[in-house]
């Protein structure tokens, strides 16, 4: 299967600092990889460096195009939708005005509207409070919201921050039935970074465990679960 992202050999600093060492990963078209690993591993900073945030070396290919040196604008308009830690919904917009943003690169109007309606399908809350203050949202209708607009992009390959974090086990079972669901019915492409590394190994096709900015173990879900390492540090048994 054609490889959708391919890295290799990336490097990430914030100033001084360097936050990741060369580390090689990729993606199949089709499918969800997820990056493990503790706090401060290099998690969010791969997420950064794919969107060119965050300053980098090495090499980001997607369908073949080189990412590194474009400006993030650039990058999102190659088909990559972010949806950061800490959801990154407009507070002040109304659900409806997120989700219009969501899709400001695009040109095909009446798709949108009709992507806009699927989103509501998909999450009916969203479609309840449509008129409402993203802001004045509980958590996880926050986070749908944030999955919303990112999917309002029809990206190729969209890239998840700790979707789980701070929410209700309901809520995050009910958000990651919906990301399997739009993976296997859209085809999307997912890059999902989850401290939760049970939920992340259950819904994902391949992992790669981060230690200090390294990749130290790859390979099927499958197998990563069996990892004794990864089943004591990470999976608590």
């Amino acid at each position: 299967m054609p490889k959708l992202l391919e890295v290799t050999n990336l490097t990430a600093s914030y100033g001084s600092t360097q936050a990741l060492f060369g580390i090689n990963f990729s993606i199949e078209q089709g499918k969800i990889t997820t990056i493990l690993g503790a706090n401060g591993a290099g998690k969010t900073t791969t997420l950064r460096a794919l969107c060119q945030t965050v300053r980098t070396t090495g090499s980001i290919k997607i369908g073949g195009e080189e990412v590194v040196g474009r400006a993030t604008e650039s990058v999102v308009r190659m088909g990559v939708a972010h949806v950061p830690d800490g959801r990154g919904t407009f507070t002040g917009l109304s659900v409806e005005e997120n989700l219009k943003l969501g899709s400001f690169t695009r040109k095909d109007k009446a798709e949108v509207a009709r992507d806009m309606e699927r989103m509501y399908t998909r999450f009916p809350r969203l479609k309840e409070r449509r008129m409402q203050q993203a802001g004045t949202l509980s958590g996880g209708e926050q986070q749908m919201l944030a999955i919303s607009r990112a999917l309002m992009l029809r990206p190729k390959l969209l890239l998840l921050d700790e979707p789980s974090f701070g929410l209700a086990p309901l809520i995050v079972a009910e958000i990651f039935r919906i990301m399997r669901e739009i993976n296997k019915q859209d085809h999307v492409s997912m890059l999902l970074v989850e401290q939760n590394a049970s939920l992340a190994l259950d819904l994902a096709d391949e992992a790669y465990l981060l230690e200090t900015g390294r990749v130290a173990i790859s390979g099927p879900c499958e197998t990563i679960k069996n990892d004794e390492t990864v089943r004591r540090v990470y999976l608590g048994y």
